[in-house]
């Protein structure tokens, strides 16, 4: 029986046809099955509607801001065009800007290059590894993990409120004084509860102690209405590749003045306006100061175009029915790990915080690597394991030092020995019943009665045994 028979709300929107949905993968037990896509919070799979978007687009593949030629001229006005659509979707300001990265990795680390130089960067260790190592060259506060949405606001405020002047506003003001600049990076959903944040609180706890804040809305935008005017953030950074868009492109978005001020992000062209020689030697340059400015080389149009593609898709079908669906697929999936003794689900905030579709958790007696290549062999379910780049955070969740060092895939564990990291499944708006249905039965089956297979440690990864069964 479905996970929604009793489900009769018209506003709940039907799956969004994915591109993978009809994939069938061999089992180890033998026999094929459809892929079950379960692993979304790492790369969602991508929507028709932006492939075929994509496909149309592609005969008219022409330079960008470099040719007079019709194709060039088309190319541009869909590369800019793309950028209103962006901004329109993330509610974007009058005066933000919309700059163009590889990733949301790329975009915090263009951020990162841009802040002033006496900056001081607030982050809870609980961020993703994009949002917690960019800052190399500023001074950075970590913040202990929190547990409730509450203290998480009173932890900043009082680390704001206690932050040190900065080198230069003490040469200022030998009383204390301005205390300089001051950034808060913080994650709008958590990678590996799918827990959300309290932005707009957080937001305002910085804006009320002069510091300015970024949301890493990676795992956020894909699931829920990303609005920098509402939440009041000075800055938005997310991927495309989560955004159910393919070919590696991300988005930094917000208030244009440190990106304005800072050299950019790469030097070349498109990032400049004029270039001449000096008489003494070397070369003058005038930058741009739009988003130009760090946009430097050929830009990936096809990527951006992407992204457009599926924010207007998401916003067509309609966030308020997306969300209601991936909310019974979050009940759905944590009714059936609930009612297995053995699971253990991890979380910061307690079971009744909202989350996006986003859950990870452990198994007793299960290296979690055997669990998730169990789980894929004789199942087709693809989920992760691991500490899914946020290393501090789980292995707080999991009770040990958030200072312990983990890697970023499983470690070399044999099956069924305990193991330091998790097991993530993640998915979202085109996920269908039967996926989530077929995961909930594998857990279960697997719990009460074991693997059906060997499985050996392989290169750090648990991996079918192909020339045995289990015995």
């Amino acid at each position: 029986m479905s996970v929604f028979t009793a489900a009769a709300d018209q506003s709940i929107c039907a799956p969004l046809p994915v591109l993978g949905k009809d994939v069938t993968v061999p089992l180890v037990t033998g026999g094929e099955v459809t892929y079950a896509a379960l692993d979304y919070a790492a790369s969602a799979p991508a929507l028709q509607r932006v492939w075929d978007d994509v496909a149309a687009y592609a005969p008219y593949y022409g330079s960008v801001h470099r040719g007079a030629g019709y194709l060039s001229q088309l190319s541009t006005d869909l590369f800019e065009s793309s950028r209103a659509t962006v901004a329109e979707f993330l509610g974007c300001r009058a005066d933000d800007q919309v700059v163009f990265t590889r990733s949301t990795t790329d975009s915090l680390n263009l951020l990162a290059a841009a802040v002033p130089a006496d900056c001081q960067v607030f982050v809870f260790e609980t961020e993703h590894h994009a949002s917690l190592l960019p800052w190399r060259d500023a001074r950075v506060t970590y913040l202990n993990a929190p547990r409730t949405p509450a203290q998480a606001v009173a932890t900043l405020e009082r680390a704001l409120a206690d932050r040190d002047p900065s080198p230069s506003s003490q040469l200022r003001s030998s009383g204390g004084g301005p205390t300089g600049p001051a950034l808060v990076c913080v994650t709008g959903a958590s990678n590996v509860t799918g827990e959300l944040w309290p932005v707009k609180e957080l937001a305002a706890a910085a804006h009320a102690h002069g510091a300015r804040i970024v949301l890493d809305a990676a795992q956020l935008a894909p699931h829920h209405p990303v609005d920098i005017a509402e939440l009041d953030v000075d800055w938005v950074a997310f991927s495309g590749h989560k955004l159910y868009a393919p070919f590696g492109s991300g988005v930094l978005a917000g208030r244009s003045d440190w990106l304005r001020d800072a050299d950019p992000y790469l030097a070349g062209g498109g990032a400049s306006r004029k270039v001449a020689r000096r008489a003494g030697g070397g070369v003058d340059v005038e930058w741009h100061t739009t988003a130009a400015r760090h946009e430097a080389g050929s830009p990936n149009v096809i990527g951006v175009y992407s992204i457009a593609s599926a924010c207007k898709a998401l916003t067509e079908a309609g966030f308020e029915g997306l969300v209601a669906r991936e909310q019974q697929l979050v009940t759905a999936v944590r009714a059936g790990l609930a009612e297995v003794p053995a699971v253990k689900v991890l979380s910061l905030f307690g079971d009744e915080a909202p989350r996006v579709g986003v859950i990870s958790f452990v198994v007793e007696g299960w290296n979690s690597s055997h669990f998730a290549a169990a789980l894929s062999a004789e199942y087709g379910i693809g989920v992760r394991d691991g500490l899914f780049c946020a290393h501090p955070l789980v292995r707080t969740l999991l009770g040990s030092d958030p200072q312990d060092v983990g890697e970023c895939g499983a470690p070399e564990a044999e099956p069924g020995e305990r193991s330091l990291n998790a097991i993530r499944v993640s998915f979202g708006a085109g996920t269908p019943d039967e996926h989530i249905e077929r995961f909930v039965r594998a857990v279960k089956e697997l719990v009460s009665e074991g693997a059906q297979w060997k499985y050996r440690t392989e290169d750090g990864r648990c991996v079918p045994d192909r020339g045995t069964a289990q015995v």
